[in-house]
């Protein structure tokens, strides 16, 4: 799975914000500032079935860990917050740079477009929306194949000298050209290889499609909605949104995110995301586990995980991102959980985010139907 600031205090007590139940809750945002689809006050532990004792133990022990790169944790269930907690230096109000969890968002972004008959559907052809594409097998290209990482181009982001490596394109001034020119490596569809250029392509897709940059459609059809009013995401030259990466937004954005999806995408009463579009993203359409030790499975741009908590098998759907940010939702157990950290380019990230996602879930009661 593939820069923002780390602001560490020698202090840890002093480096935290807690909001975890039955703690004393600090003051929040007026409500107007927090996303919707989710209600904010938390909800204290009886009433969640969460072992609170336990989650701030878990706070206590990442406070104390040896790297200051965690920022948050956003812990929902049932549509409520039951604890949220923010570490070196970052707060509620924080922006953070989910990094490839955003692969994740340009997803739901092409499912809208598609909803909207802006883009036709997944087996389109790509070269129907990027014009100039070069007819040397990329004009076989499928929209499915980028959304499942399948596209044939000789591009993994784990192997720095394949040709569509994702650091060349930070090398580049012209992101479109640099990815028309990746040779292919394979015949569409053939085998999964997590490359970001898939995500770029798909992002430009939707531009395309509906006229639109990626940030604007996002603003208008999903942020706005669930009242995500500030936000960044980078921009490339030839004016492109990075649908590979770097969006940037709060731990409670992405939790409020992961809700939607638990919510079938609607929001407030508006369905903002297809139920058929939610329902591939997180269907385990590829097999990924021989080569992620984080997942069992890919969908659209969503991975799919069994965790084995104790004698519980529980099935976890989540977005990825370098450096161990995550939004990870728990269908069974009617939860949402965010993590953000700035853990970039490390060992320790990604699995300091899977031992976190255990702790919370073997503090959590769910019976067989999810409670």
């Amino acid at each position: 799975m593939p820069k923002l600031w780390i602001i560490a205090s020698n202090i840890v007590v002093v480096a935290c914000m807690t909001i975890s139940v039955p703690a004393q809750t600090p003051r929040q945002p007026a409500p107007v500032d927090l996303p919707h689809g989710v209600q904010w006050t938390p909800t204290r532990g009886d009433a969640s079935q969460m072992d609170s004792a336990a989650l701030d133990a878990l706070y206590r022990d990442m406070a104390a860990e040896e790297h200051h790169d965690l920022k948050g944790i956003v812990i929902l269930r049932d549509g409520s917050l039951v604890s949220e907690h923010y570490f070196n230096g970052d707060s509620a109000d924080t922006l953070h740079d989910i990094r490839s969890a955003t692969k994740s968002i340009t997803s739901l972004l092409l499912g809208i477009a598609i909803d909207q008959g802006k883009v036709h559907g997944v087996d389109d052809l790509i070269a129907r929306y990027l014009p100039g594409l070069p007819h040397d097998g990329k004009e076989k290209i499928r929209i499915e194949d980028l959304l499942t990482m399948r596209s044939g181009l000789d591009a993994d982001d784990t192997d720095p000298s394949t040709p569509g490596n994702e650091d060349r394109l930070d090398e580049s001034t012209d992101w479109i050209r640099t990815v028309y020119a990746v040779p292919m490596r394979r015949a569409p569809g053939e085998r999964y290889l997590y490359t970001s250029i898939n995500a770029f392509l798909a992002g430009a897709t939707v531009e395309n499609g509906t006229g639109e940059s990626l940030d604007e459609f996002a603003r208008t059809y999903l942020f706005a909605p669930l009242n995500i009013k500030l936000f960044h995401w980078r921009h490339v030259p030839v004016k492109r949104t990075t649908g590979q990466g770097n969006l940037e937004i709060t731990a409670r954005d992405a939790a409020a995110l992961g809700q939607l999806i638990l919510n079938d995408g609607v929001v407030d009463g508006r369905r903002l995301v297809s139920h058929a579009w939610l329902e591939k993203s997180t269907a385990s359409l590829v097999p990924i586990g021989d080569s992620d030790p984080y997942a069992d499975s890919y969908g659209y741009m969503w991975y799919t995980k069994a965790e084995q908590v104790g004698a519980d098998t529980i099935v976890v759907h989540f977005a990825s991102g370098n450096g161990g940010n995550k939004i990870y939702i728990v269908p069974s157990c009617h939860m949402a959980i965010a993590i953000t950290s700035s853990a970039y380019g490390t060992r320790w990230g990604q699995r300091r985010s899977q031992d976190i996602l255990r702790r919370i879930l073997a503090a959590t009661t769910c019976g067989a139907d999810g409670r």
